[in-house]
């Protein structure tokens, strides 16, 4: 049924590159370019997927198999690339050759039954196996050789098949999501009927801009994170209410899906009239619930998918936070300020609902604007969605040193959701990095969760004293293992050697990062700082001037070149680099900081004062800040306002004895 792709052969441009698409006789094949970047003939061993688009898998050295990124829509029998406009080069991690599109780890445990990645890390070779190729009745009910015999043994008799090991609603639900997600995978394999919590830890809307601060998916995330904080979750509705189990399609068309809830014969739906409530004539666009509740996304240039968050269109949400409303995909000739007239119009004070404020509450979050923290709290502890409760986790951790936040955060930890649990330990990192002696024995506590993604984040934060036999211990370790064979996966490798002392293995990982994800900036920045730490600092350097030339607009980066720019004496070169950052990130209190030291080095007083200003209305609680500021102001002869300045750092840090000495010397004055 694929030989229309390849019969007659085809070329097409993408990018730079070309690709060939041909039969050979025997089979097909793709001539493309390939590790080395020069043309190479490669025999098409399988296809990736159906419909509305395929991807040929190619084999390359150690059991590898490699979706190509020229892929064939059956629709319009056409060749494309399923990057777009993006012109990825052999080297890179998102080439068709590199390991962001390696089946063994990216596709296949979804797209077959019962995988077994089975990566060698010694050898970075993989031996994968399945039961089936395809997704096949065992990806979800797990080995039916009894219910195979019994079928056979029964065969025409009108009995119940004692057989079938029926999931429950939620298992049904969780078994869906395993591959409908974006999530880490945190074991080998998932039994079916298992629980996501002990196999997965999922992506949710945070401080990135993976999903929309209202839930509404941005980048490719699938259907399970947007449905889990939806509405229709937090009332009961699960998958199967809506698709049918084994075709996966909708039980009933169009509008009358909807309706079969919201007509009134179900508890707590409510009673909807589709005409009254759109505002839309009966056989219009806009008057179907899909176009306005579960706008489509197309991904992978052919895919369009349905959103499963069920928000609701508020333009202005889409005026003040940027978020993307229906209403526009209909009428975006119009304007932001003409659908918000209309929605105003229509439906009044009723707009201004729940959902508009935790949107706009995350939005502010992630902006670091400080009148987040408020409904971030009442979020993290009143929300009737542990989804949105773990969003507010991740979100508070900006102020996670502040007494109110951190308390908040210790009171979720006994949270029944292990979802939340997840990123309440996450969110405490700082706390427990600081070593803070509250926090540590409460993260300890974590490492006998009954839930595995639990356990394993409580083993990150503490890898240093981690029991690597204990529960946690070997569930940690099989997960590093897992996850080996991507550049993410030697990241967190390192660390654990790193924090475990192993420092010649640890620089081993980070390197192996960098080799297999060579335009990564985060992971040149973190291999910066391992070199840094053993006395490499040259190197290091090297390593955040790649990182800034990748991601020119990151202020850590910045900041931590221009320390780094300090520690091999090219002062020159110091400030600038802590200009630029605070310009990439006005509230990056330790570069204002550092910015005020250097100035003040260079005798510019007033704008040293100012540095420390910026850099103390930002890291509230670091007591060294009112003390540089104190020595600058004792220096210009500004007594009064500097032994204020000294008091304040005192306050922070009682025993802080620079400070104590300095508003002595002022009070003698």
């Amino acid at each position: 049924m694929d030989g229309a792709a390849f019969n007659p052969p085809r070329t097409f441009k993408h990018g730079t590159q070309h690709t060939t698409a041909r039969t050979n006789g025997s089979g097909f094949e793709m001539v493309t370019a390939g590790l080395n970047g020069a043309e190479q003939v490669f025999p098409v061993e399988r296809i990736l997927a159906h419909s509305p688009l395929r991807q040929m898998l190619v084999s390359l050295p150690g059991g590898r198999l490699q979706a190509t990124e020229a892929a064939w829509d059956p629709r319009s029998n056409e060749w494309f690339n399923v990057y777009g406009a993006e012109d990825r080069k052999p080297g890179e991690w998102g080439h068709w050759t590199g390991r962001g599109m390696n089946w063994n780890s990216m596709c296949a445990r979804c797209h077959n039954t019962a995988l077994e990645k089975n990566y060698d890390a010694i050898t970075d070779n993989y031996r994968t196996r399945m039961v089936e190729t395809g997704v096949g009745c065992e990806s979800c009910h797990g080995p039916m050789q009894d219910h195979n015999d019994w079928q056979r043994a029964n065969k025409g008799r009108e009995t119940t098949d004692p057989t079938i090991r029926r999931l429950s609603r939620e298992q049904m639900f969780e078994t869906c999501g395993a591959c409908h997600s974006r999530r880490a995978e945190l074991t080998a394999s998932v039994p079916p009927g298992a629980g996501f919590w002990d196999h997965h830890s999922l992506s949710i809307v945070d401080g990135s801009d993976l999903f929309y601060p209202d839930g509404q998916v941005r980048d490719e995330d699938y259907e399970f994170s947007s449905f889990l904080g939806s509405g229709m979750h937090s009332k009961g509705v699960r998958c199967v209410d809506c698709h049918d189990s084994h075709t996966m399609k909708p039980k009933l068309p169009g509008n009358f899906l909807c309706m079969n809830c919201h007509s009134g014969g179900v508890t707590n739906a409510p009673v909807i009239n589709p005409v009254a409530h759109s505002f839309h004539r009966a056989d219009s666009a806009g008057n179907q619930c899909v176009n306005c509740h579960m706008p489509q996304t197309t991904y992978m240039q052919r895919h369009s998918r349905h959103d499963h968050a069920f928000t609701i269109p508020d333009p202005l949400l889409t005026k003040q936070a940027g978020i993307p409303n229906a209403c526009e995909r209909c009428h975006a000739d119009k304007g932001t300020d003409w659908n918000l007239k209309h929605v105003e119009t229509w439906y009044g004070a009723k707009m201004n609902r729940p959902y508009r404020q935790r949107a706009l509450a995350v939005a502010a979050a992630r902006r670091g604007d400080d009148a987040a923290r408020e409904p971030l709290l009442a979020m993290l502890t009143k929300d009737e969605s542990p989804y949105w409760r773990a969003v507010a986790a991740n979100l508070l951790q900006r102020w996670v040193g502040e007494p109110a936040v951190s308390s908040g955060l210790i009171g979720q930890l006994q949270n029944t959701n292990a979802m939340v649990r997840e990123k309440v330990v996450q969110a405490l990192a700082p706390l427990v990095d600081a070593g803070r002696a509250e926090v540590v024995p409460l993260i300890q506590a974590r490492l006998a969760d009954p839930s595995r993604n639990v356990r394993i984040e409580a083993a990150r934060l503490t890898t240093a004293t981690l029991d690597t036999n204990s529960t946690a211990g070997r569930d940690y370790l099989a997960f590093l293992n897992h996850i080996s064979d991507q550049p993410a996966g030697q990241l967190q490798n390192g660390v654990f050697k790193w924090q475990r002392r192993d420092e010649t293995n640890a620089l081993a990982h980070f390197q192996t990062a960098a080799k297999w994800d060579p335009n990564s900036a985060g992971i040149r920045h973190e291999l910066a700082i391992v070199l840094s730490s053993l006395g490499r600092a040259r190197e290091a350097v090297e390593q955040l001037e790649t990182a800034v030339r990748l991601a020119p607009d990151d202020a850590e980066f910045h900041y931590k070149l221009a320390l780094a720019l300090n520690e091999v004496g090219d002062v020159a070169r110091v400030m600038p680099e802590l200009e630029r950052a605070v310009k990439c990130d006005p509230r990056h209190g330790r570069a204002w900081y550092n910015l005020g030291l250097a100035r003040s080095g260079r005798g510019d007083d007033a704008g040293a004062e100012e540095a420390l200003l910026r850099a103390e209305s930002v890291e509230t609680g670091d007591a060294r800040i009112p003390y540089a500021r104190a020595t600058v102001l004792a220096r210009l002869g500004r007594s009064t306002e500097a032994k204020i300045a000294a008091r304040r750092a005192l306050e922070i840090a009682p025993g802080y004895a620079e400070a104590a000495e300095l508003l002595r010397q002022l009070e003698r004055r």
